[in-house]
């Protein structure tokens, strides 16, 4: 389960580094630093049965309400199994809440004028069809967001054309995937002291590069904009593209590996359109300023729904509970809420360096 198991798009992969998103006590041994989805669902599994938490895992089952009762001392917690769809109970004297904060259930997908005059395929990538061939088509990409940079190159490999469709442009770095200095520390220490010293790395750039876009954004401009100049063509239109109307940070900067993204403009399988759209077509897109973008397959990476707690209702005793209005304590516990504690990461470094 999760985003590492829902998630199965083209190219899937962490936007931080495995030696900072991984756990503190469970060394990253994996080739690349910036690493594929499907090597995090196997690092969390491995992980997972390693401690012996996969044994008490309870699959198939979906938390919808929780109820606490003073009297009693203890949580009453629903789930729906999605397997018999029977209605089970467990009761509990502590509830943790792990469940994140995306609607796993659907995506965001904005309502397009003529979506349904469009002749070709739309899709999001939350869910995204494993049966899917776009050997040879013409995709447009829309956004420009850590999924849609992910997916426009890796599609390109097979697509006669991508075209990454962005209302605005974001800051986009990129580093390599494999880390050369972890990949020294491994040969010449013990493999704890490796990743820590890696992690503690990595922790102070991050916080380093940060520091600088919220107390120098001019000159961290001109730092990315000069990277992007070396790693696009001579020429590129770097101002409508590749500069946006934000300084670094006040949004998460965005990170491709390899430079996989900027290659890909390089060899003309991607290219970048900065408009609005108008309307769908039968054929594509037409565009505000009247260009229309063809295409055999659209891709909304638009983002994703929020979920508080998993959608699951609460009531303390006999009492609905009103999530927004209450007060969160060491960014984990809730007010009027017993007994229940929930983990939120970082949002301008990686997740798991606040949750661990």
């Amino acid at each position: 389960g999760g985003t590492w198991d829902l998630f199965r798009y083209p190219g899937i992969r962490s936007d931080s580094d495995m030696y900072t998103l991984g756990y503190s006590f469970k060394p990253w041994t994996g080739e690349k630093s910036i690493a594929d989805g499907s090597d995090i669902r196997n690092y969390i599994v491995e992980t997972a049965r390693e401690a012996g938490v996969d044994k008490h895992i309870r699959y198939h089952h979906k938390v919808v309400a929780l109820e606490w009762s003073s009297e009693q001392q203890f949580w009453t917690v629903t789930a729906q199994r999605s397997d018999t769809n029977e209605t089970v109970t467990i009761t509990a004297s502590f509830v943790f809440s792990c469940s994140g904060y995306y609607n796993y259930d659907k995506g965001f997908s904005p309502e397009f004028v003529g979506q349904e005059n469009f002749g070709g395929q739309v899709i999001h990538p939350q869910h995204w069809p494993e049966d899917l061939d776009y050997a040879g088509k013409k995709i447009v990409v829309i956004g420009s967001g850590a999924t849609a940079i992910t997916l426009a190159p890796n599609l390109a490999r097979d697509a006669e054309h991508v075209t990454l469709l962005q209302r605005s442009p974001s800051y986009i770095l990129s580093l390599p995937s494999k880390d050369p200095i972890a990949q020294t520390l491994r040969k010449r220490l013990p493999k704890k002291l490796a990743y820590s010293v890696t992690r503690l790395k990595n922790v102070s750039m991050a916080m380093l590069i940060f520091t600088l876009s919220q107390k120098y954004p001019e000159f961290m401009k001109k730092r990315i904009r000069k990277m992007q100049e070396g790693w696009l063509p001579k020429g590129y239109d770097l101002d409508t593209h590749f500069t946006p109307s934000y300084n670094p940070w006040d949004q998460r900067l965005c990170l491709v590996p390899d430079n996989d993204l900027f290659r890909s403009i390089r060899k003309d399988e991607v290219s970048i359109v900065t408009d609005h759209i108008d309307s769908f077509t039968e054929t594509g897109l037409k565009l505000r300023s009247g260009q229309h973008l063809d295409a055999d397959i659209v891709v909304t990476a638009t983002g994703l729904n929020l979920s508080a707690l998993g959608g699951a209702t609460f009531r303390v005793d006999g009492r609905d509970v009103d999530l927004p209005s209450t007060m969160a304590y060491k960014g984990m516990m809730l007010t009027g809420i017993p007994n229940f504690a929930f983990v939120v990461g970082y949002t301008n470094a990686s997740w798991t360096l606040k949750a661990d």
